[in-house]
């Protein structure tokens, strides 16, 4: 038992979950918060969807698992990971009995934590909770990811009101919605504030468009489209260096390294750890993405973001003016982004430093809820 503020709390056993890069990131400064707290007892399980992606981020935060699932195959397909996860999450949630369960986001480790946590009749909170498409295919499969485990969720950390409006819209109860702004921006808030190497040789007269391109969605001709487009913005502007950290995928490897891979200002290299990567945005003049992380990272960092999808679940920054979907078709991701490199004004528009998704205390809203619980 622990005072604090007069009251008497039970330690609570939190079990904190992470499988990927981004919900390593995303986690990882409640992680922190929570270890914090003498009425917490934090164990972390690691699923290790994303193995080395994963472990990068992990060392950054100097957060090491207390358990780890090892569950990442070479081009694993979404049945199969889904079921060893269903089994392996519900044997370690039986040897561990943790009070509550907490995951991030919209992977396929969080939706199996949340049905795992269901069937064990374990309370679960969901962090970053109520972004939607309301499309099923886009993205996919992290549309139905979100919205399965926010129908199983006690607790919804919601980033925006917005976010918190499409719960209430699904018939969750209000007082299980707690807008806590995002936890991404307490994890770049922090790594921001340092300079880090990137140890990438880059051309320092050149304008840096930074282009990360992976999702399951776009394989295939989409994403031959837009490398075609990277090559065209390179071809038609000569004073543009492009850097490509290109995911292992390889559906995504193999058609970057095709189209891209022999141009002299097209830089593509291994996935960054996360401290570098947040250096390529801060030194970025524009971002092309497929990633949702970076369409709440970038506009923080005051950097352009155009989106290569059709569908977002991150509307606010849209509506912002800071970043802009632009879909997958080579002549219209070319005419956006040409726009934004030979218009200033264009530019310094969506350059604003505008973000919708917190102010960096994020982490502790989330720590006070559960405190209280």
């Amino acid at each position: 038992m622990n005072m604090l503020d007069g009251r008497v709390k039970a330690v609570k056993h939190i079990l904190c979950i992470v499988g990927t890069r981004p919900e390593g990131i995303k986690m990882a400064p409640l992680i922190r918060a929570l270890k914090r707290e003498p009425w917490a007892k934090v164990t972390v399980l690691s699923t290790a969807q994303h193995r080395d992606l994963l472990d990068q981020v992990l060392v950054l935060f100097d957060i090491k698992p207390d358990v780890d699932l090892d569950i990442m195959r070479e081009n694993q397909q979404l049945p199969e990971l889904t079921a060893r996860l269903i089994t392996a999450l519900d044997a370690k949630f039986a040897d561990l009995s943790p009070d509550i369960v907490l995951a991030q986001g919209d992977t396929t480790t969080v939706m199996t934590a949340a049905l795992v946590a269901f069937y064990r009749r374990i309370p679960f909170g969901h962090v970053e909770a109520g972004l939607r498409t309301h499309d099923l295919d886009n993205p996919f499969p992290e549309e139905m990811n979100r919205v399965v485990a926010g129908h199983l969720a006690r607790w919804h950390f919601v980033p925006t009101e917005r976010s918190r409006a499409n719960l209430l819209r699904e018939g969750i109860p209000a007082d299980r919605i707690h807008v806590t702004g995002n936890t991404v921006i307490d994890a770049l808030l922090d790594v921001a504030a340092k300079e880090w190497p990137l140890d990438v040789p880059l051309d320092p007269s050149k304008r840096l468009l930074l282009v990360t391109a992976h999702r399951r969605e776009n394989f295939g001709e989409p994403l031959r489209a837009m490398c075609r487009a990277i090559l065209a913005l390179v071809e038609r502007h000569p004073d543009v260096e492009v850097l490509y950290p290109v995911h292992p995928n390889p559906n995504v490897k193999a058609v970057a390294n095709e189209l891209l891979g022999n141009h002299p200002r097209i830089r593509l290299c291994a996935p960054l750890d996360y401290a570098p990567f947040v250096e390529a945005q801060k030194r970025a003049y524009l971002i092309l993405t497929d990633s949702g992380g970076v369409q709440e990272e970038a506009p923080a960092l005051g950097k352009p973001v155009l989106v290569m999808r059709v569908e977002t679940e991150r509307p606010e920054a849209v509506d912002e003016g800071v970043v802009k979907l632009v879909g997958m078709d080579e002549a219209r991701i070319v005419a956006e982004a040409s726009r934004l490199l030979d218009d200033p004004q264009a530019w310094r528009a969506m350059a604003r430093g505008v973000s919708p998704y917190g102010d960096g205390k994020a982490s502790q809203r989330i720590v006070q809820v559960l405190g209280d619980a």
